[in-house]
């Protein structure tokens, strides 16, 4: 698509006002699915990430990698085995999740950040003790549920000028270390931060009130609409946990938290700076 200069500086101009109202607050991401995946989609992230933080905005990235994780789990021989959602993950399976999250995945994203002109730091939950957790049942094994968030590190990076990327990884006092589900860890860490907006990037347009239409999207959704949409089996399956981390975030004291489409390119930035906006919106 061609545009002419004259149609860049009317894009500009209608971005100023969202450039001004999130300028020097905190935007956490959390990035999975397809974005992840798609080399294109990743490059379109990137950009977007490393463009709001050279505004003035602070951005966090918190990553998954479920996919690359399954590839290292078949080259062990290991199978991958779900319940309600969440990894079952014995010790060797946790050791497995670490070296591919806090290694490989987060320390390409570091890279192709500073490649894009950004600065970031790579991050776990272990670093500084960072995301303390303890097991969420015997079920699902060495799977965590967060007990606490030390934001600490992560201000001072902020402070800084620097992107933090996190891997869900959290710690215990025991030296265990936990496989945290990616969606819950963005939704702890912008409540810590007390963070303007949680962005959580999916292969799906938003919430629906037909699954099969993508035409029925819900662009807002109030957190107290929630439980009798669960009701209505509006809200199921996959659906359940990552609204219920939605709306926590919202209780946490996060103002406003998004599901956005992530296989749309530059979806981050459509949500972030313009005035339609992108997928669904959860407010208090």
């Amino acid at each position: 698509m061609n545009i002419t200069n004259p149609q860049r500086a009317e894009i500009l101009t209608q971005a100023l006002p969202y450039i001004q109202k999130y300028r020097n607050k905190t935007i956490v991401v959390k990035y999975g699915g397809n974005a992840m995946i798609s080399e294109e989609l990743k490059e379109a992230v990137i950009g977007d990430i490393v463009l709001l933080s050279l505004i003035g905005i602070r951005v966090v990235l918190v990553h998954g990698g479920g996919p690359e994780i399954n590839e290292m789990l078949n080259k062990t021989g290991k199978k991958s085995e779900f319940v309600d959602g969440l990894r079952v993950t014995d010790k060797e399976t946790a050791d497995i999740v670490q070296m591919v999250l806090a290694g490989k995945i987060n320390k390409n994203l570091v890279n192709q950040i500073h490649n894009k002109g950004g600065k970031a730091v790579g991050l776990c939950g272990v670093d500084d003790h960072m995301i303390k957790a303890e097991k969420l049942d015997d079920v699902h094994g060495y799977v965590g549920n967060i007990v606490n968030i030390n934001t600490e590190l992560i201000t001072d990076l902020l402070e800084r000028d620097y992107i933090p990327v996190i891997s869900t990884i959290g710690y215990d006092d025991e030296n265990n270390t936990y496989n945290i589900n990616a969606d819950t860890a963005a939704a702890y860490i912008a409540g810590a931060l007390k963070a303007e907006s949680l962005i959580n990037m999916s292969d799906i347009p938003g919430l629906l009130r037909d699954k099969d239409d993508p035409d029925s999207l819900i662009k807002k959704l109030y957190v107290s609409d929630a439980p009798e949409l669960m009701h209505e089996g509006i809200i199921s399956g996959g659906m359940i946990p990552k609204v219920q981390c939605c709306t926590e975030a919202i209780r946490m004291g996060v103002n406003k938290v998004f599901i956005i489409d992530g296989r749309i390119p530059h979806s981050i930035l459509i949500e972030t700076l313009t005035d339609e906006g992108i997928g669904t919106m959860f407010v208090e």
